[in-house]
């Protein structure tokens, strides 16, 4: 999906409450202007580092803390009292010979919580390729040691324990090994691993777009794995040149596909720990033409279950596969006229009789539980509401904890609904705590990390009880960034809904300048996405996005968001997929509409001073605002953008707008470069060259397309840098430098 970038928003995850109706969110005032040095730049203030906190069992957590000579502690923490003890000291984690510690990235604990697989991310990891080393630390021996045998160092994806805590699989040059943990013996498991056949990883498309990456999982009892193949021959092969690190190119090659051309072919199939052949599973239909986005065992070593959707991703089949025989049957069916979403994490329940499953049936995203012949399908979170995400099953507890927003659709919280019986749906997030709230559950449900942050609030993280809520401590405060937001001159920001005729009204904030005279005339910039993988309008951190925007209101500038049709709102299904087969037709007119619906409404808008940016999708929007409404909108500037849906890849583009053959005419009304005849207004343009998710192509290709029309504009690619432009040094200080700058050059801040 075309991912927009959320800085802590993406970390937080779900929240709640509050009537939308004009929620006012007032701020003290003072303090000087903030500038872009402050913002970005190398002394900026920053968020506490990001806890990389993991449950350890039932009662305890475990914490990756820095530790006083330099390195990382691992240390765990009683959830009840707080009580504090290493686990793993940085001195431990400097493997023989080196000079300093591992920089421990990430981590995980052996079900029996005494070993711990650590990993190293490599210096070299791309988005879709996250290589790394894996070392085990034996907390009662306190050995320390590289797992992958004579591998190539920084070569390993994906370790991961068995459920039984004796071994490792990990994939290695596209091939799956598993390794003994008692004597470090090395077991190949596939050996036609190639650069174009893929064994327990996922390929590109898959990682984006069904958010794939390891494509393997241990059977219950440790005697087995299930995984992925992907043939990747056939897929059109992109090619991204690097030109900065030598004194010649260097190519890199990526198997990408298109809509409307060749797919992977996918299949799964499960082989024994002990070696011996794959066992591949009857899937039917074309591997070309279908998709297997998700598949893991079902509820026991001698099933696994299996999600099948055709190309055109409207049906999902729930296949239960037989590893004894490979044969398969069809159990149930999901579908839609637009499209289905895949089901993340089935749970089985009843001993395996029955698995939840999430479905959009009834209009709204709700929880099901599923028998396991498929006969029954009962509704377990009734209401006029989304489930926006399943957040723990407690089969002990007989509940399901999940979040979502009934009352604002901009905030986010907790619930929990019963598994069986009578229907009962409650609320735990208490009712007065307003802003987007996420939370891990912690097995059992008795604890939860819960993190909240508002729309001008940057998080706070804490651990609760539940289903009580009551706060226990505070894990992360990040006090000197609140501190620095409250010190910022503020005006108001509000959110409110915009009616565009005809019985819509779409979701919007806007945030004032400090000092705003109503009497007065200013400059209006929209941040635009309403793609159908994002929501901008949420009562959330926005991280130094919102930071910058605060600083173009203490310039002059009053800054909005609306959220389109379209937009993954939880406002139901109808709401979401009326953008099927019309992105970027729909959206776009639905911004203008409200754009013109905000002029009328509010006399202190400035017609002639219409901005609007965004990235990714939101460059996408942009384009279409430019080319589409050129008299509503007298600048823009779009990053990262699409520009053609015919170059992004299939699976994105394939589900929300059909076949290029089928809906030739919806993709090229869709596209903003067929429209780009039809610019006025000042337009920059901005792509990294190496980005390896909206190739460098689309700028390349718009640029073509502008030129030919004489149309006059500005461009800026960052060598080198790939989707989110963040790479290397000053990267994002320059380019926020050089979008301010535009704007002030070309959208005149300050009232009139």
């Amino acid at each position: 999906m075309m991912r927009r970038h959320f800085g802590w928003m993406a970390l937080l995850g779900p929240a709640c409450a509050g009537a939308l109706a004009m929620t006012a969110l007032l701020a003290p005032a003072h303090a000087g202007p903030l500038t872009l040095e402050a913002i970005y730049g190398a002394d900026a203030v920053q968020l506490e580092p990001r806890l990389i906190s993991k449950w350890l069992g039932r009662d305890a957590y475990t914490v990756i803390e820095p530790a006083a000579g330099g390195g990382v502690d691992i240390a765990r923490y009683a959830t009840a009292t707080g009580a504090r003890s290493i686990l793993i000291a940085a001195a431990a984690l400097t493997p023989p010979g080196a000079d300093k510690p591992l920089a421990v990235s990430d981590y995980a604990w052996s079900p029996d919580g005494r070993r711990a697989l650590l990993f190293v991310r490599s210096a070299e990891a791309r988005r879709n390729n996250p290589v790394g080393d894996y070392w085990l630390f034996d907390l009662d021996s306190k050995a320390l040691r590289r797992i992958g045998g004579a591998a190539p160092a920084l070569s390993l994806l994906y370790a991961e324990f068995s459920p039984d805590g004796r071994s490792v699989a990990y994939v290695q040059a596209n091939n799956l090994y598993v390794e003994t943990l008692a004597d470090g013996a090395v077991r190949q498991l596939t050996a036609d691993g190639s650069a174009l056949l893929l064994n327990g990883r996922a390929d590109v498309a898959y990682e984006e777009e069904f958010r794939l990456g390891k494509a393997f999982a241990w059977s219950p009892d440790s005697r087995r794995i299930a995984y992925w193949q992907f043939d990747t021959t056939g897929i059109g092969t992109f090619y991204m040149i690097r030109n900065t690190g030598d004194v010649y190119s260097t190519v890199i090659p990526q198997q990408y596909p298109k809509p409307g051309t060749t797919l992977s072919a996918v299949r799964v199939g499960s082989v024994a720990v002990d070696g011996g052949a794959t066992t591949w599973f009857a899937v039917p239909g074309d591997p070309r033409q279908t998709y297997i986005p998700r598949m893991d065992w079902a509820a026991s070593a001698d099933e696994v279950l299996i999600q099948h959707e055709n190309r055109l991703q409207n049906r999902n089949a729930v296949l239960l596969g037989s590893v004894a025989t490979g044969a398969v049957r069809e159990i149930f069916v999901d579908s839609d006229a637009a499209w289905v979403n895949v089901n993340d994490d089935p749970q089985w329940l009843a001993g395996g009789r029955a698995f939840t499953w999430l479905s959009e049936r009834d209009g709204w995203r709700h929880l099901y539980v599923v028998s396991r012949d498929g006969r029954q399908a009962e509704l377990r979170t009734p209401g006029a509401f989304d489930v926006v995400s399943v957040q723990n099953i407690d089969l002990a507890g007989g509940h399901v904890y999940f979040i979502a927003s009934p009352e604002n659709v901009t905030q986010r919280c907790l619930y929990r609904a019963t598994l069986s019986g009578k229907t009962r749906v409650e609320r735990l997030t208490p009712a007065a705590e307003a802003g987007f709230h996420a939370y891990d559950v912690a097995p059992g449900a008795r604890w939860a990390f819960h993190t909240v942050s508002r729309f001008d609030s940057p998080p706070v993280t804490d651990v609760v009880s539940l289903p009580a809520h009551r706060p226990a401590r505070t894990l992360s405060a990040n006090a000197p960034m609140r501190t620095f937001v409250a010190a910022a001159d503020k005006g108001a920001a509000e959110f409110f809904r915009v009616d565009i005729g005809g019985g819509v009204a779409l979701d919007a904030w806007m945030m004032k300048p400090p000092g705003f005279d109503p009497a007065k005339k200013y400059p209006m910039l929209i941040y635009v996405y309403s793609e159908p993988a994002g929501q901008t309008v949420q009562d959330s951190w926005g991280g130094d996005r919102y930071l910058w925007h605060l600083m173009l209101t203490q310039r002059g500038y009053l800054v909005a968001s609306i959220d389109s049709r379209g937009a993954n709102s939880p406002r139901g299904r109808d709401w979401r997929k009326s953008i099927y087969r019309q992105v970027g037709i729909l959206a776009s007119a639905d911004q203008a509409a409200a754009v013109r619906a905000m002029i009328a409404s509010r006399p202190y808008i400035d017609p002639a001073r219409i901005g609007v940016w965004g990235r990714s999708g939101g460059g996408a929007m942009t384009l279409n605002a430019m080319f589409r409404y050129p008299d509503l909108y007298a600048t823009g500037i779009a990053i990262a953008s699409p520009t053609d849906q015919r170059l992004y890849n299939a699976i994105y583009q394939e589900r929300y707008m059909g076949l290029p053959d089928d809906n030739a005419k919806g993709y090229a009304d869709g596209s903003p470069i067929n429209f780009a005849q039809n610019l006025k207004g000042r337009l920059l343009v901005i792509h990294g060259t190496a980005d390896d998710n909206v190739h460098y192509q689309n700028l390349e290709q718009l640029v073509d397309r502008l030129m030919a029309h004489g149309k006059q504009f500005s461009m800026m690619a960052y060598p080198d840098r790939t989707h989110g432009i963040s790479e290397k040094p000053g990267t994002r200080l320059h380019l926020q430098t050089l979008m301010t700058d535009y704007l002030n050059d070309n959208l005149p801040p300050g009232g009139r």
